[in-house]
């Protein structure tokens, strides 16, 4: 680059060149350094006016959300005094409150089970193996009969609810709304007829943890069980499971599999929530569902995820499905068997030596309309956004 080397001497031609030369080069750079000055003024007035209009959008969001988000009701009143969740936790009439068993936690995770008084020995072993500190109880009385259990040592512990001839779907629908169980981690919401024996709630909450589950069973001791899928079936070797395997007959299952109950599945009568995972459930649970049968194929809508993830059945800590009949069935027309079948359907399938004496042959099967019911009920929500053929 070449410098000017000028003397300004007005009466030289050569220097007039200089002199203007000069003048010219300035003017260039004076030229680009107020375009610049203002393309850089007019940028950061854009930059200063986005973010004041993403502010006022955010400010006027969280004013928005304030007051639309609030429950139903609340809107009179001032936000401090909001309580939008409850718990399960008794307190006393007068007194200092101190929490159970003088632990400065609550609860953290809550059993509930429907109960009758002709298992009131298998409930007991059932809630002695959930120790006070860590779980909450709630019992489900469907007959009615709640000052038999009285004698129990942790019966002054227990929440006691009852409505004659209601299922624990009916019971869970009306009293374990997400809001009420919102402080505890796990909702374990069982059947009466469940061996304990081999079975430890901590462990198994260690093992749903570590395992990342948020819907899950204890796996079913095989010898022992009443066993409806084999997904429920214990595996010895194995910690958790979350697929069965099926070679033959209908509705095969292998590795390549997506849907229940090949994957991704637990049953009815033990199964165990997350928080989240609940806060979803519930709002699946029909006010009319009876026995929930095929609620269990949509509950993978709830896993929080990949439902071939994070559901499954724990093999580690197992229990026994005693498959005792409890509810029972109407008086008027023919009896079921301990499985649910009435006379008619024994006569035509079971030999004569296994079918029902003609005493009890007052009573009549109204299975299977429940279990057309329930199916309606489980997938109508979900008709229109999804074929049925998928979503099972």
């Amino acid at each position: 680059m070449k410098t000017l080397n000028c003397a300004f001497v007005p009466s030289d031609p050569l220097n007039r060149s200089c002199i203007y030369s000069f003048f010219i080069v300035a003017s260039l750079i004076g030229t680009a350094y107020f375009i610049g000055s203002a393309f850089l003024a007019n940028g950061h007035d854009d930059g200063l006016m986005k973010w004041r209009v993403l502010g006022t959008l955010q400010n006027s969001k969280s004013s928005a959300c304030k007051n639309q988000c609030r429950p139903l009701g609340t809107e009179a009143l001032p936000q401090g005094i909001l309580a939008k969740t409850s718990n399960l936790e008794m307190r006393p009439l007068w007194g200092t409150y101190t929490t159970k068993l003088n632990d400065p936690t609550p609860s953290k995770s809550l059993l509930a089970i429907a109960v009758g008084i002709k298992q009131k020995e298998i409930v007991d072993r059932i809630v002695r193996k959930f120790p006070q500190k860590g779980f909450a109880v709630m019992l489900f009385h469907y007959d009615g009969i709640v000052d038999e259990w009285k004698d129990l040592a942790w019966a002054d512990h227990a929440i006691h609810l009852s409505a004659a001839n209601q299922t624990k779907w009916w019971f869970a629908k009306r009293f374990l709304h997400p809001d009420i169980v919102a402080e505890y981690n796990y909702i374990f919401l069982w059947d009466e007829d469940i061996g304990v024996e081999h079975f430890n709630p901590r462990r198994y909450l260690s093992v749903v943890k570590e395992e990342g589950l948020e819907i899950s069973q204890p796996a079913l001791d095989p010898a022992k069980s009443e066993i409806h899928h084999q997904i429920t079936a214990r595996r010895g070797k194995k910690r958790v499971h979350r697929r069965m395997y099926k070679f033959k007959g209908s509705g095969r299952c292998d590795d390549h599999s997506t849907a229940p109950p090949c994957i991704g599945w637990v049953e009815m009568m033990a199964p165990v929530f997350s928080r989240a995972a609940w806060r979803c459930a519930w709002y699946m649970i029909q006010n009319d569902l009876i026995h929930a049968w095929g609620l269990d194929f949509q509950l993978g809508y709830c896993a929080q995820g990949e439902r071939t993830k994070n559901v499954g059945v724990v093999d580690s800590e197992y229990i026994v499905h005693l498959g005792l009949p409890t509810l029972g069935a109407s008086t008027d027309e023919p009896e079921l068997n301990s499985i649910g079948q009435a006379p008619s359907y024994q006569k035509e399938h079971l030999p004569n030596s296994e079918a029902l004496a003609p005493s009890q042959s007052h009573r009549y099967d109204y299975r299977p309309q429940i279990t057309n019911h329930s199916t309606i009920l489980s997938t109508a929500s979900n008709i229109k956004e999804q074929p049925i053929s998928k979503m099972l």
